[in-house]
């Protein structure tokens, strides 16, 4: 059941051909629907670096200085979000958040159980900034923009993984990479794949030959 680069090389092709012509630049879906996989009792968290860069997120730090990189959330403002109406705009502002590992307890005892269920917790996996400078900024910034977040909380896995103005060769890549990291994490490894499949946001999913 293995599927190789040329597979998905193929794939990608198909949808090229059968799109219409839209005004936007789509987002490209992986969608992996399993089986045999109990997600009450097997779900997992990874995260996934990709080749190529699908989006600059917006993001904001929880910081203890201004950063003339990222917008700042200092620690003397976390009271401002108790008000729900700010909490909530937040929350919508920002695709994810970073923050000084010195400011975690606070971050998580003001944020974590709203950032949380949004998937915009920072974690030790991604979003902690250890010392607080431009470079270290940028270098996480960086590395969250190159960055899927898988949460498998269903039997069907969607995920943007690259932009409809990207090459080709760069879907193909992410693509691969990322369904080769899902599988790897799979207990059942190719078992648990029901079938595999990628679209465009406003097409009909392309499924791969497995």
């Amino acid at each position: 059941m293995a599927i190789n680069e040329q597979k998905f090389l193929d794939a990608i092709k198909k949808l090229r051909e059968t799109d219409k012509e839209r005004k936007f630049d789509q987002t490209v879906d992986l969608l992996i629907n399993l089986k045999g996989f109990d997600v009450r009792r097997e779900a997992f968290n990874i995260f996934i670096p990709v080749p190529h860069k699908i989006k600059d997120k917006k993001v904001a730090g929880f910081l203890e200085k201004d950063s003339k990189i990222i917008d700042s959330i200092k620690k003397e403002s976390f009271d401002r979000y108790k008000d729900r109406i700010h909490l909530r705009k937040l929350l919508k502002e920002y695709d994810f958040f970073i923050a000084n590992a010195k400011l975690m307890p606070a971050v998580a005892t003001s944020f974590g159980r709203y950032l949380g269920p949004a998937g915009k917790m920072p974690s030790p996996q991604l979003g902690i900034v250890p010392i607080e400078n431009d470079e270290s900024i940028q270098k996480l910034l960086d590395k969250v923009n190159s960055t899927v977040k898988v949460r498998v909380k269903e039997s069907s896995i969607k995920l943007p993984i690259a932009k409809e103005s990207m090459k080709d060769e760069e879907i193909m890549q992410n693509a691969f990479t990322v369904y080769n990291k899902i599988l790897e994490h799979l207990p059942r490894k190719h078992d648990n794949i029901r079938n595999v499949m990628i679209k465009l946001s406003m097409d009909k999913p392309v499924k791969l030959e497995l």
